[in-house]
């Protein structure tokens, strides 16, 4: 699987990449979507964050997920999980914004983006709006395409600033419980738990290998007693640590033989398999498929 770059991004839009002084501020832009290619997006990760208003039918399919857009729909893609974007008809509109980390870590605010509610492992960032709601977000981004053309001189704080509105419009989209989950200390071990696990992925490279494996590795990491850890787990989620591990490692397994070219004992490097055998072995049992049957 590729990985899509800012730069690959303009090349592939045919769009002019804003000037180098953007640099010292992060990078940001918007545009108009039927200003762009209604080409099916390719399923690969970026190295940006993007905020879609949809306008149209469409499918985006995000992660394990697949969400029908039949009207509007507010979207939120992160670089940390690969997403598809399918247009379903000729009449596309909305809007949307590109930026990286960078673009709000580097501002005085020190947002730190994976933090946030909205980019939470586990997450559907896909909502469904009322034409009133589009109306209220179609509207901020309008207010974006304004400053950005202008001169004005600290446009890209008041730019960050309708970024950051942008994700609140989203976080009141989402239930309550999620953004307001119970602080019991069951409750608070998984929910560290699932983080720890989801900042192993993406695997980026062959050379960048999954540092934690076991169920050990998490409890370690975590404080806590690995019997502690596998109990708290089972009681939320109905499955074991190592289960839960197991079925991460898997998905991105899944992922890497389909979507890249590395070679089979280049993924299972990459997912700390020590040995090919290890890694085919634990693919069939997961599947009933040997790794090259699965790749096709």
């Amino acid at each position: 699987m590729d990985t899509t770059t800012l730069k690959d991004f303009y090349r592939e839009t045919d769009r002019q990449e804003p000037a180098d002084a953007q640099r010292e501020i992060g990078h940001f832009n918007v545009f108009n979507t039927a200003e762009i290619s209604k080409n099916v997006m390719p399923y690969n990760r970026r190295t940006y964050y993007k905020i879609s208003l949809i306008q149209g039918r469409n499918r985006a399919e995000y992660a394990d997920k697949v969400i029908p857009v039949e009207k509007n729909a507010l979207l939120f893609a992160t670089p940390r999980i690969p997403y598809n974007w399918v247009p379903l008809d000729e009449d596309q509109g909305g809007c949307f914004c590109i930026f990286n980390d960078e673009f709000l870590t580097r501002h005085k605010s020190g947002v730190v983006l994976e933090e946030l509610p909205i980019y939470r492992p586990g997450g559907v960032p896909v909502f469904q709006l009322s034409d009133e709601e589009a109306a209220d977000i179609l509207a901020i981004f309008r207010k974006m395409q304004k400053e950005l053309a202008s001169d004005y001189r600290y446009k890209y704080d008041l730019l960050r600033n309708y970024v950051m509105e942008l994700i609140h419009h989203g976080q009141k989209l989402q239930p309550a419980d999620t953004l307001n989950p119970a602080h019991n200390a069951a409750t608070r071990v998984s929910s560290l738990f699932t983080e720890l696990l989801e900042r192993q992925f993406p695997v980026a490279s062959p050379q960048h290998r999954v540092g934690l494996r076991t169920a050990k590795d998490y409890a370690g990491q975590l404080a806590v007693h690995v019997n502690h850890l596998n109990k708290v787990l089972k009681e939320q989620t109905g499955k074991t640590t190592t289960e839960l591990i197991s079925n991460r490692i898997l998905q991105e397994a899944k992922i890497l033989l389909k979507q890249t070219d590395w070679s089979i004992s280049e993924i299972a490097y990459s997912l700390g398999f020590e040995e090919l055998a290890h890694f085919s072995n634990f693919f069939r049992k997961q599947t009933s498929l040997a790794p090259n049957a699965f790749r096709g």
